[in-house]
């Protein structure tokens, strides 16, 4: 825009001495394929580096392997060493490591394959010296534990085979890159001299011919952006006729037209955004919670059991507190679980009778962040829809653990053993739960879980399923979902 006002304000010369500059620049950027050929060479004399590395490793592991372990393993056998003194497994993790280092450097088909093959061997050659000094420790014979060995010096004359191999084919893929260096650099030092050549004449051409072509339609188009700031959103530009400008005379259009349509748009999805927020508060503060709260303190203080009424009120406090808040969206998993505590002690009041719950969270998850209010919805749902139906006491179970061993997913589960979906229920409920936000409108008594899922899917998209609900007729249901760790917006 900057750029556009001041050709708008200056003479027609001032783009000639604006391309002028830039083709000062195009003849100073012909050094380019001088410091290209410079980074290319550096990367080759790098390869060629890492090749004489690899077979250097290649060699030393060798020599470990095929002499070091087994006869370390063997004065571990004659008794002159014991089993934890032995450097076995500290040779093997280093082999290992060395092997997957090697396996990083290494570019050539062939030698990722022999590398590959020596991790397998490795991989074995490991699995047996456990075996062996396993059956040591138990006290197992001299003649046993000499035919493992002999087995771990077949595995090590295998490995031994292939790190030849490997060593062989880095020496042909050094011989290889050595001539690639040669070659590449008189290659480039042929195109560098054709780049400068061609830089010189385009340069020229550019100057004589482009500048008189563009002047016109860069104008045309600072003036169009400067109509779309003021609010113009119905302005067009000509198409210019010239190649370069064409698809960006087109683009500038079709920008503006999206523009409009994208202004409307966000007028309307504002409005059912509000009205989704509006009802989405509903549905996790029902009067009909409210006012049964309400009556629960009011008998408290009837009968004079002043400690179950600050209790209640502390706890309802607590969860308006997270429930009504305008703050951040993201709160951690211990707020979260705080809050629906909060719900629960309120409801063990009520329900006294026919309600025991248990919460159960890792408490390294304890400060990982995550949308409010997803746990209320489905706490509320299983007490209404499944305990209050079923005879007898209810169990509710909040858990809240790592989804998987590498601690980058959390599942939360909410079971009941209340009333249970039939079937068909069932199948009905996570119908309601795949409509479209144009068919919220019509859902009854699944909103809340509609909420719950329909805000997974918006903040974490792909990374989660949505809610996925277990049921079965009298003997309860189960309600989770899964999200990544994060650690949210701030």
């Amino acid at each position: 825009m900057k750029l556009g006002l001041k050709l708008k304000s200056a003479e027609s010369k001032s783009l000639r001495k604006t391309l002028l500059r830039t083709y000062i620049f195009l003849l100073l950027i012909a050094i380019v394929p001088t410091i290209y050929s410079i980074v290319v060479s550096q990367t080759h004399i790098r390869q060629y580096n890492k090749i004489i590395s690899n077979v250097s490793t290649a060699n030393r592991i060798n020599t470990i392997v095929e002499k070091e372990i087994p006869a370390e393993l063997w004065n571990i056998i004659c008794g002159k060493k014991d089993v934890a003194e032995g450097r076995q497994y500290e040779m093997l993790n280093a082999i290992t490591a060395d092997l997957s280092t090697m396996l990083s450097d290494a570019h050539v088909p062939t030698s990722q394959a022999k590398l590959e093959v020596a991790n397998r061997a490795n991989t074995t050659l490991l699995r047996n010296v456990y075996d062996l000094t396993s059956q040591i420790t138990q006290g197992s014979s001299v003649t046993e534990n000499e035919l493992a060995l002999d087995d771990i010096r077949t595995i090590t004359s295998l490995f031994s085979d292939i790190m030849q191999d490997f060593i062989v084919s880095e020496s042909e893929s050094a011989a290889k890159t050595n001539a690639s260096i040669k070659n590449t650099s008189i290659i480039l030092t042929a195109l560098q001299l054709i780049i400068t050549i061609l830089a010189v004449l385009i340069s020229i051409n550019s100057f004589i011919t482009v500048s008189d072509a563009i002047e016109k339609p860069i104008s045309d188009m600072e003036k169009l952006s400067t109509k779309i700031a003021n609010g113009d959103l119905e302005a067009r530009i000509d198409i210019p006729n010239v190649e370069e400008l064409d698809g960006l005379a087109k683009n500038l259009n079709t920008m503006t037209g999206q523009i409009d349509v994208l202004i409307k748009k966000n007028m309307e999805e504002q409005k059912k955004f509000q009205k989704a927020e509006m009802k989405a508060l509903q549905a996790q503060i029902t009067p009909h919670f409210l006012y049964n709260t309400f009556d629960t303190i009011v008998w408290l203080a009837e009968e004079e059991k002043k400690d179950e009424v600050v209790k209640i009120t502390k706890a309802f406090s607590d969860f308006l507190r997270i429930s009504l808040s305008r703050g951040h969206e993201w709160i951690t998993i211990q707020q979260e679980l705080d809050h629906i505590r909060n719900y629960l002690t309120i409801q063990k009041i009520r329900y006294a009778d026919i309600l025991n719950y248990t919460i159960d969270a890792d408490d390294s998850l304890k400060d990982v962040k995550m949308i409010k209010l997803m746990l209320q919805p489905l706490v509320e749902n299983a007490i209404y829809h499944g305990i209050k139906n079923k005879r007898g006491r209810g169990v509710l179970e909040v858990s809240v653990h790592y989804a998987d061993e590498a601690h980058t997913k959390v599942s939360f589960v909410v079971r009941d053993n209340g009333a249970g979906f039939t079937k068909e229920r069932l199948a009905e409920v996570r119908e309601e739960l795949a409509t479209s936000s144009d068919d919220s409108e019509k859902l009854t008594s699944v909103y809340g879980l509609y909420n719950v899922n329909k805000k997974l899917k918006l903040y974490y998209g792909a990374q989660t399923e949505g809610l996925i609900i277990e049921s079965e007729p009298g003997k309860g249901s189960c309600i989770s979902f899964v999200i990544p760790v994060s650690m949210g917006d701030s």
